[in-house]
């Protein structure tokens, strides 16, 4: 059973994304302008670099809408994976903003140019843009953990980066006034934008195991043969755990004696779903087949025991016994 009301969840994207775009809407505007007035470059290119951020935030906003709408026959499972494809998209934006960072940074490095110094009204929107970057971050990142969202944890992790960004500018401040090395700014930013696009790659592949229906969580698998098996069903096999956003879709085999009836086995099959869905949280739906005992069937999908036992290196069970 879902442990997070569809509607409110949905609530709350829609919530995140408005606040993301009216939060970065003020900073760009304060950036460009506030830029332009001392004549600071790096402040100027900050600031349009939140730009991109509203754009982030429109894509989830979007997303949002996309998710709401009802199951037909194009897509039976529901629209909820159209929030994998949008944080898919923004992993892009997270890695790019990187590699942007990172490319320009080395070309200044190469070329060994000096570094232009902000005045004192380009330090303060700076400083202002880091805290006002940090309460963006807390909030998504407390959004997406309550509601389970990726997206909306990736769009945090933006925000995280974009708090580096401006606090390489005033490092870079400081090397310069305080040590005259400024090209310490430029070695600082390049390991910022290395570590930006690792996270805008690892976000890539978390969604990409969503989209190919799978999952790093083998204890998963683990809780679901511990239901079976308290349910008095033999050998769970051929387990398929799928993901659409933050709810689960689990299917798989059960055995049990041949000689029951149809109603013992959907009486059966029942007690396995209502099992699977008090040990593990978010399942929306559970589909078991059920077969006699010592059925044997070539099989090319889904998971047993086993298979989990072999991949993993290890047989225990979620409850440590």
């Amino acid at each position: 059973m879902s442990t997070v009301n569809q509607k409110y969840r949905n609530y709350l994207i829609k919530k995140a994304s408005w606040v993301g775009i009216v939060g970065n809407s003020i900073l760009a505007i304060a950036k460009i302008v506030i830029g332009f007035i001392s004549g600071s470059l790096a402040v100027i290119g900050d600031g349009i670099d939140t730009t991109t951020d509203i754009l982030t935030y429109f894509i989830t906003l979007v997303a949002s809408r996309i998710m709401n709408k009802p199951p037909n026959f194009r897509y039976p499972y529901g629209y909820n994976r159209a929030e994998a494809v949008a944080t898919k998209a923004l992993s892009f934006v997270i890695f790019f903003a990187g590699a942007q960072l990172f490319f320009t940074t080395l070309v200044r490095l190469i070329k060994s140019e000096q570094l232009e110094l902000p005045s004192m009204l380009a330090i303060y929107v700076t400083v202002f843009s880091i805290v006002s970057k940090a309460g963006l971050a807390f909030y998504q990142f407390k959004a997406g953990r309550k509601i389970e969202s990726n997206m909306l944890i990736a769009n945090a992790k933006n925000m995280r980066n974009d708090i580096l960004i401006s606090a390489s500018v005033l490092t870079g401040l400081i090397f310069t006034q305080v040590f005259h090395l400024p090209v310490l700014d430029l070695i600082t930013a390049i390991a910022i934008s290395i570590w930006i696009m690792k996270i805008g790659f690892e976000i890539f592949m978390e969604t990409s195991r969503e989209l190919m229906d799978g999952t790093d969580n083998p204890e998963l698998y683990y809780k679901i043969f511990d239901a079976v098996e308290e349910a008095g069903a033999v050998n769970p096999h051929r387990v398929r755990v799928r993901k659409h956003s933050n709810l689960y879709t689990v299917a798989l085999d059960i055995e049990m004696d041949g000689k029951m009836t149809i109603e013992e086995g959907h009486i059966m099959a029942k007690k396995v779903e209502v099992n699977i869905k008090a040990r593990v949280e978010n399942v929306y739906d559970v589909l078991v087949h059920v077969e006699p005992k010592g059925n044997i069937e070539k099989e090319k999908f889904g998971l047993s025991r086993g298979n989990i036992d072999t991949e993993c290196g290890k047989k225990k069970k979620v409850n440590g016994k």
